[in-house]
């Protein structure tokens, strides 16, 4: 792993790089026996900038466990570009109706049939604080000449670059 002093805006600009295209993520939460739970997410199609956002019911056990402990964790994986993304942050469930319209998708009536004004309907924000992402940008054969080498070799393969960073500073 790389241990690079990129700005903050350079590191939201990488993951925001990573995720763009990544359609369903799986999101963690805590419940109150302590146990994790996770489950997919329809990631919203907007410009990353250090939050993101989710649709939810304000019934569901994803608002209840956020509002027990509002630690969670983010994955994106994006297979055919080699690229995986785990975030984690503090999520908070927001009441904003013009944010709401603004990542409003006709699609979401599936989940809440009354569409913008569902009374169940709320929005979660993630507060990213830390990430980590493995990127391969050179593709699947790249990836593949480079496993087979090392097999060959008895060298470690290189999956591609690999970082952390921290969204507090």
């Amino acid at each position: 792993m790389n241990q690079k002093q990129n700005s903050r805006e350079e590191d939201i600009q990488k993951l925001a790089s990573l995720i763009k295209d990544v359609k369903i993520c799986m999101m963690t939460t805590v419940d109150t026996d302590g146990h994790l739970h996770s489950r997919p997410m329809a990631t919203q199609q907007v410009e990353f900038d250090g939050d993101l956002w989710f649709f939810t019911g304000k019934s569901t056990c994803k608002a209840s466990e956020v509002k027990y402990d509002s630690h969670v964790n983010v994955s994106f994986a994006d297979n055919s570009g080699h690229k995986y993304v785990s975030v984690s942050g503090r999520a908070i469930l927001v009441t904003d109706r013009a944010k709401a319209e603004e990542l409003w998708n006709p699609v979401y009536k599936a989940w809440f049939p009354k569409g913008i004004d569902d009374p169940d309907l709320t929005l979660l924000k993630v507060e990213v604080t830390r990430a980590e992402y493995w990127d391969s940008p050179n593709g699947a054969v790249t990836y593949l000449i480079g496993l087979a080498k090392a097999l060959a070799t008895g060298e470690r393969a290189n999956p591609g670059e690999h970082e952390k960073v921290d969204l507090l500073r």
